[in-house]
């Protein structure tokens, strides 16, 4: 599976679909997700999955670089219920499938979010795998040089595969996925196991920069159960060595204590940062996030865009995103 930071042919979205999740927030969280996929369209195309009759939606909330794609889904989460890209040594893209089980259940019904791997892959003309386990893109991170980054308060969470061990897990990371060394971090973010929590994914904590280099959100004040969390995370990282005999780079930001969005949850474009913020993007609670991440990306753009409702109901921009790679067209 190549590194996020790589080139795209685009990027894959899914509208909101699941009003018991938005509740009265759903024409806000609508509005959000149409000005992330816009945001990113300034950039790569978007192919934004839809339910069947959603379509003129799409098209008229969002921009011209926004393409809809009706396919019966049950919720809005691309990066979990949709496919990894994987890339053969010979440059021929394929999608892989997982078990989708709603994070543990929490959602009934998502049987068309379980076969929407599958259906896209056929849609788009691809071939398509399908590993025996459950795995939702947020709860890992990859280099394309093969090293993978997870946690283990989401993947050894029982209510995702009790009958496997770690390290079956493991090498199903492998196998499916094309990597060699898997690192284990202990933690996501403590807030991250409610009603509309992952469980732990990765993807609320750490971002790839580049391969070796990540970023870590490690909140500064002792007093906060992210800081105690963020050092144990810290710890890992600073031990690990990745598939090619690196030592990891570390960058950390401090979100602060009471961060209303999760700064790491990015989504790394061709050519830009989408970035939740908490205001709109000239707050100055959100400003030395900002700051890191553009000194991280001196080459891309950094985009804020709204995180709060995002945030609500469970994540962020990269929750919503998957980077589908250079060589597949729509």
């Amino acid at each position: 599976m190549p590194g996020e930071f790589e080139p795209h042919a685009g990027c894959l979205m899914a509208w909101p679909s699941r009003a018991e999740l938005w509740g009265d927030h759903l024409e806000d969280a609508i509005h959000d997700y149409a000005r992330v996929a816009s945001a990113i369209g300034d950039f790569e195309p978007v192919l934004m999955v839809c339910r069947p009759g959603a379509a003129d939606e799409v098209r008229t909330r969002c921009s011209s670089a926004v393409t809809a794609i009706e396919i019966p889904i049950d919720d809005s989460w691309a990066r979990d219920s949709g496919p990894a890209f994987v890339r053969a040594a010979d440059g021929d893209v394929a999608a892989c499938g997982f078990g989708f089980n709603a994070w543990g259940g929490r959602w009934l019904p998502h049987d068309d979010d379980a076969r929407l791997s599958r259906r896209l892959a056929e849609r788009l003309g691809l071939r398509y795998f399908h590993a025996p386990f459950v795995l939702e893109g947020g709860s890992y991170f990859v280099d394309g040089e093969g090293t993978l980054i997870t946690t283990e308060q989401c993947l050894l969470n029982p209510n995702r595969n009790p009958g496997l061990s770690r390290a079956e897990i493991e090498r199903g990371l492998c196998d499916h996925l094309g990597v060699d060394t898997v690192i284990w971090l202990p933690w996501g973010h403590s807030l991250d196991t409610g009603p509309a929590g992952t469980d732990g994914h990765v993807d609320g904590v750490l971002q790839y920069v580049a391969p070796g280099h990540v970023l870590l959100e490690l909140v500064a004040d002792p007093s906060s159960p992210e800081h105690v969390r963020g050092v144990a995370n810290l710890s890992v990282l600073e031990s690990a060595v990745d598939a090619t005999g690196r030592s990891l780079r570390i960058t950390l930001l401090d979100p602060g204590a009471d961060a209303q969005v999760s700064y790491a949850n990015h989504y790394i474009a061709n050519g830009a940062v989408i970035v939740p913020v908490a205001g709109d993007g000239t707050n100055a609670v959100d400003e030395p996030a900002l700051e890191v991440l553009r000194g991280l990306h001196p080459d891309r753009a950094v985009v804020g865009v709204p995180g709060a409702v995002l945030s609500l109901g469970g994540g962020g921009p990269h929750c919503i995103t998957q980077q589908i790679p250079a060589g597949v067209s729509w």
